[in-house]
This record gives C-alpha cells, structure tokens and sequence, in this order.
C-alpha cells in the first residue's frame, strides 16, 4: 500500500513553519496515542503514521530530501515495532515544554539567557565606529559560600520530596511522567543553612564593564553580538549571549538614510541669482560646492562618495545637498527702496525673469477656462 504524503498526514502546507509543524504533530499524537486508545488498531496505525511524517519533516536534511525526490529520498522504513518504540526522542522535542525534563538522574544544564543593551551613538560614531565601554548587570559566585549557597562549614541536605533523586512521578491523564523536583530544582540537595550573603542562591549579582567595538558604518536597529556575556548558565551550562542594539542620536546638520547622508545648504538671493561657490560641510571636512547662476530653492547636488560606506560593504553612499533660497529679513529703509526699484525694473522687462510663476499662473487660466466652459 502507498504511503500518503507526509504533509497531507499532519494536515499542513509544503511551506510550514517548524512551530506550526510541531503544533500539528501535537495535536495528532494527543489524540491518536495507544494509551488514549487501548485495542484500537486504527488509531495506533494513525499515531505510527504521524510520528514517522514528523521525524521526516522536522529534520531539515531529511525534508529536503524528501521534498524532491518523495518518500524515495527519505530512509524511513515505516513506523514498525511497538506503538511506543522510538517515541521518547519525539516526545522529548514536542511536548518538553508541557510535561518538563523526563527520565530520572539530576537536572539538566541550561544555557543562560540572552541579554540586550541599547547604545545610543553620534552619527560621527556610527559612520567612523568606535569603541565603547557599556556596563551591564552579571552573576557572580558567592564569595561568602564559594557558590554554594550554605553557610561556611555546612553541608546541603537531601531533598525530602524526591529523596536526592532530582526528579518526582506525577499523573498527568494518560501519561505517567518524571518532572524536576519543585523543591530543589533537580538538583538533590535542599539549603538547610543558607549563606548570609547570597541568601543561599550561591551567586550574587554586580555590575560588569565590557568593550563594545562598533564596525563603521552602523545604523539604527543593527545589532552586535558579544558571545557568551549574557546571563550565566545554570548546573554548568554556557553563558547566553549579549546584544548591543544600535541607536543613531539625531544630528543638527546631516539626516541618514541607508547609505546617503542628506542636508539643506541655505544660499542668500544674490548667490542663488548670480551663482557661485559655497562651503559645504561634510563628515570629512567642508568642501566646495559651485552653485550655478539662476538655481531654484529645492535644487540638489549631489556629492559622491561623501556619504557612509556600509556595514555589509555594499559600497560609499553619497551626499545629497538641497539649496534653500532664504528671504532677506530685518531690511531697513533704503533696501526695501532699492527691492522696489529691482521688482519695478524685472515687471517693465521684456522678459520673463519668474518662469515657475508664469507656468503656474498660466495653469491657473487654463484651469478656469476650463471650469467654465
């Protein structure tokens, strides 16, 4: 008999997430399980069926190989065996989260948890990097116990509620499970006689200084992963990792985006009529930038090569400089007289001196021609 398709038999698309995927193995195993369902052939079938598709898919090799060429590129000889053989594994991934630690002995390490740091930076900094010294909270040994946790010269005591083992049986419907032990956390021993100092958790917490080194060309939200500088593990596990999260503080001159670097050049009247040249600055320095006569407020040049060369080396971005034309305030007497005169001599020219207003105010006519007609 064929076998159906591994996807049809958990009931999920060719594109699953592996969270959606578990979810589904879940929830078939639940309901198809030989303890659920004593003398039922048809549900052990099921249960055999959807922990094999699981154990296929859930493995990235195997679901590759099994997306192009089918159930001929996978070595999967069928469930077989018993209805429980090789499920302890499955089980173990899929409902770790549910039912805790399974099996006797003591407590498992665990890896610490990762931490986050934002650091806010110049733009300077971000695009030159920099390095900077961050403190961070950190879990030390206990110096009065030796991170034990007792008290100098006594000895932990044997768990009461799991007599050392680490572990205590509990009934949870139709599964009889091991879970880590409440009290002592699967570790055995119980504190009768908790150190003064770190009230018997045998670590005390502190303030660590760290070197952050930021590669030029950063921008907000990028991240640097300082390894193993996270919170410490637990029963001997690795340290977590440690993320500092980019912030760009504003700058009053130059706005970031991507690559380019954008800022306004005010000119003055005259200079934007007659032309000329203009110091810009840059984040290398000032440099010159010619001006040609008759420029338009909003007109921008661009200066290659003077913006922010990526972080994923994709090149030097430029700078985009956009000329606003500024009106002449705080006039005395004679420079309005001398303003009339010119505004006088431009209207009694034969020539169009204004040609955005001329357009626009030709539109202007033409759209009410239009709208009375």
């Amino acid at each position: 008999m064929d076998k159906r398709d591994y996807y049809d038999v958990l009931g999920v698309s060719r594109e699953v997430e592996s969270s959606d995927l578990k979810k589904a193995y879940r929830r078939l195993a639940m309901k198809y399980h030989p303890d659920r369902n004593p003398d039922n052939a048809d549900a052990e079938s099921k249960f055999k069926e959807a922990k094999e598709a699981y154990e296929v898919l859930s493995d990235g090799q195997k679901r590759a190989a099994y997306n192009q060429f089918g159930h001929a590129g996978v070595s999967q000889g069928g469930p077989g065996g018993q209805a429980n053989a090789g499920f302890r594994d499955v089980f173990d991934e899929v409902f770790g989260d549910i039912f805790g630690n399974r099996g006797g002995g003591q407590q498992r390490a665990h890896r610490g948890a990762d931490l986050r740091y934002n650091l806010e930076i110049s733009l300077e900094e971000a695009v030159f990097g920099t390095t900077s010294t961050i403190r961070i909270p950190n879990r030390k040994d206990c110096k009065g116990c030796d991170g034990t946790g007792g008290a100098p010269g006594s000895s932990p005591s044997e768990c009461q509620t799991c007599s050392g083992v680490g572990q205590v049986r509990m009934q949870q419907g139709f599964f009889s499970i091991q879970q880590t032990c409440p009290r002592c956390h699967g570790k055995g021993k119980t504190i009768t006689d908790p150190c003064r100092e770190c009230g018997g958790q045998g670590w005390v917490r502190e303030q660590k200084s760290l070197s952050a080194k930021i590669p030029p060309g950063v921008d907000n939200g990028d991240r640097i992963r300082l390894s193993g500088e996270g919170e410490r593990g637990d029963q001997g596990g690795p340290s977590g990792d440690l993320y500092v999260e980019i912030s760009v503080r504003e700058h009053p001159i130059f706005a970031r985006d991507g690559n380019h670097l954008y800022c306004e050049v005010p000119i003055s009247f005259p200079a934007a009529t007659l032309g000329g040249d203009l110091q810009v600055p840059t984040l290398d320095g000032q440099v010159n930038l010619k001006v040609p006569p008759e420029t338009q407020t909003g007109k921008l040049f661009r200066l290659r090569g003077k913006g922010v060369r990526s972080v994923r080396g994709s090149g030097v971005g430029d700078l985009m400089c956009r000329v606003v034309v500024e009106t002449p305030v705080h006039l005395n007497k004679k420079q309005k007289e001398l303003l009339k005169t010119f505004d006088e001599a431009m209207r009694n020219s034969s020539k169009t001196h204004d040609p955005k207003a001329s357009s626009w105010l030709g539109n202007v006519k033409n759209f009410f021609e239009d709208f009375n007609s």
